[in-house]
């Protein structure tokens, strides 16, 4: 996130001397994207944190892309997707393409036994049931229903849950997820027309800092490949740092709504973006004012990108038979629009209470094994009149 934060004890100067008050030095670590041009962190370790002592053979974490017909339009029922009590074994990858993936999991327990790192993607972690604690080496951040989580890649953590009532909905993206530049002076500060701002944003707090040594496993994954590797100190003992590069937390509770007198496009929504795909949050707001308004979206064509609807709660207006967790997929090159009855329903309404994610993707993306198991076939058939 492009706003600067200190956490812990740091040295006055970066690259010089940092001892610690027992004697000995303190290690000094650039955690930082794009080359050395990218937003970056400095932290300060008890120890150095470049002891591996074992490292395993990788396991293949691939989705497995299913036989599948990309033309058509899909509903995914996400609660079907079994719990498990691991955090990684129940992140099913549902749909693909070589910018992101789009997972979803319902753990039962907290990471326990292991740490985890994900070097090939940044993670955006929406909570849609659930609450806890994230801990990383950047400190702790809390968590409820409605919260997202954006985790550079790099990261390591754990994932602490209060009960075993869990559903998160995750993408992973190869590329770094910021908040839209539109919203940004040149300095990096969030503009008044923004719907949220740096007060919305909550950084990591709660340093945690652990002088340990021992076998420490991390589980981390690169190039769709799962490594076991254990560290001969605690990740965790990190005793300060400073700098743009870290995890945080943003409830979908703060976006404030873009609204006007007739309806607003999809972009109005926005709330991150790369630039393979964008994250837009759609959340209670009035409808259109105009007098003759059609509060339910016209028909347009996904001419560009694939449109994912993550449904979270309330009634999404312009669709029929959606309930939570459900995931529509509207592909690119054939437009799509309100169902049959939901732009009538729509007029003389002055407010929607609809809670939903989207996450449009400028490549097309493709339906795993797992998303097959969860889908609804007939859905592209949903728009026809009876």
């Amino acid at each position: 996130m492009p706003f600067y934060h200190k956490l812990g004890n740091i040295p006055p100067k970066r690259h010089t001397q940092f001892r610690k008050p027992e004697g000995g030095f303190y290690y000094e670590q650039l955690f930082g994207t794009i080359g050395f041009d990218g937003m970056s962190s400095n932290m300060y370790h008890v120890h150095r944190p470049t002891q591996v002592k074992a490292l395993s053979d990788p396991m293949n974490m691939a989705p497995k892309v299913a036989k599948a017909n990309n033309m058509q339009s899909y509903r995914l029922k996400g609660f079907q997707v079994p719990a498990e009590e691991d955090f990684l074994k129940s992140r099913k990858i549902v749909l693909t393409n070589s910018d992101c993936h789009i997972t979803l999991a319902a753990p039962k327990e907290s990471t326990k036994d292991y740490f985890y790192k994900n070097t090939d993607s940044d993670e955006l972690i929406f909570v849609h049931k659930g609450s806890g604690k994230m801990r990383s080496q950047f400190g702790n951040l809390p968590f409820a229903y409605g919260d997202y989580l954006l985790i550079p890649r790099g990261t390591i953590y754990k994932m602490e849950f209060d009960t075993s009532d869990n559903r998160l909905f995750i993408v992973e993206s190869r590329r770094p997820i910021y908040t839209p530049k539109r919203y940004r002076n040149w300095f990096g500060q969030l503009l008044e027309h923004s719907p949220f701002c740096e007060r919305d944003i909550r950084q990591p707090q709660e340093l945690e800092t652990h002088d340990e040594t021992g076998d420490f496993l991390i589980k981390i994954k690169k190039n769709d490949e799962l490594f076991d590797m254990t560290y001969a100190t605690h990740p965790f003992d990190v005793v300060g740092y400073d700098g743009f590069n870290y995890p945080y937390a943003f409830s979908i509770h703060d976006f404030e709504p873009i609204t006007g007198r007739v309806h607003q496009p999809p972009p109005v929504h926005q709330t991150f973006e790369t630039d393979a795909f964008v994250v837009c949050s759609f959340v209670p707001r009035l409808y259109d004012y105009h007098p003759e308004a059609i509060p339910a979206p016209y028909n347009h064509s996904n001419i560009d990108s694939d449109e994912v609807l993550y449904y979270v709660d309330g009634d999404f207006m312009s669709r029929n038979d959606i309930e939570p967790g459900h995931i529509s997929l509207h592909p690119a090159g054939i437009p799509h629009g309100p169902h049959p009855g939901a732009m009538e329903r729509s007029i003389g309404q002055t407010k929607t209470e609809e809670l939903a994610v989207m996450v449009d993707t400028f490549k097309p993306l493709q339906l795993t094994d797992e998303a097959l198991q969860i889908a609804d076939n007939d859905y592209y058939k949903s728009w026809l009149e009876k």
